[in-house]
């Protein structure tokens, strides 16, 4: 099945998304796909994300704009997850804006550029860590459905790392005298929290304070100690990361 899959990916659905973005996903988009997929046909169909019209596109000049809708404009290599079964070694670019991961067999660009099916079982890897599907609670208290990266998957505590953005309209200049405002993107990077038997992931403030009420009244006390004595900033993800592997200890 997996080789049919990958297959799958690579002969249908082919659709060129270079220059264009649709606006953000609504915050009660379904993860797609379905929980029985037993047809090889079927599990393509989840892989990749339908087709758009072209009438629901428009093509954009970046060079136009401040900042990006992507983490980074170029395809980068990775691997493809199906239910934790590999599928393949594909290119991924991640428009936060749209939150869509856009994807290439290889990094030609002669290739057209597809999108995966905003399906939970499936999954990428960035710098080895997975990326995939999600429904949580975002800073607004809203759930939220949306790509996160997996820092910490074991133990009582679990923490993940989103990336998004937000667009700006420009604005013209009111006179001779004043400049154009150039429409922009603005990409943000935030962390959630999901604990064990809670069922769900919350945001999480890289506070001190924040971080000590999300956690037990019997770690409490230890990890403020550990923070003191280590001399932790939380704002730093690799002393966000040691407190939550402290945490699961």
């Amino acid at each position: 099945m997996k080789n049919a899959v990958f297959t799958g990916i690579v002969a249908l659905f082919s659709i060129t998304l270079s220059a264009q973005f649709t606006g953000q996903i609504p915050t009660n988009a379904t993860a797609g796909g379905s929980s029985d997929m037993g047809a090889v046909s079927g599990a393509i169909s989840s892989l990749l994300g339908p087709i758009r019209e072209a009438d629901q596109k428009r093509e954009i000049n970046y060079d136009e704009f401040r900042g990006s809708p992507y983490t980074s404009f170029d395809f980068k290599s990775t691997k493809l997850f199906y239910k934790d079964e590999f599928v393949g070694d594909i290119f991924y670019r991640f428009n936060s804006l749209n939150q869509e991961i856009e994807i290439k067999t290889t990094n030609s660009q002669d290739e057209g550029i597809r999108a995966l099916g905003r399906d939970k079982e499936i999954a990428i890897t960035i710098d080895g860590k997975p990326m995939s599907f999600k429904t949580f609670i975002d800073k607004t208290d809203r759930t939220t459905n949306g790509y996160l990266i997996t820092l910490v998957d074991t133990g009582e505590y679990k923490l993940y790392k989103r990336y998004h953005a937000t667009f700006q309209e420009g604005l013209k200049a009111p006179n001779s005298f004043a400049k154009d405002v150039p429409a922009k993107f603005t990409q943000y990077v935030e962390y959630y929290l999901e604990r064990e038997g809670a069922n769900r992931v919350d945001y999480i403030k890289l506070k001190k304070g924040s971080v000590l009420k999300t956690v037990s009244n019997e770690k409490r006390n230890a990890l403020k100690d550990y923070i003191k004595e280590n001399e932790l900033n939380l704002r730093k993800e690799g002393d966000l990361v040691q407190v939550i592997r402290f945490l699961n200890s």
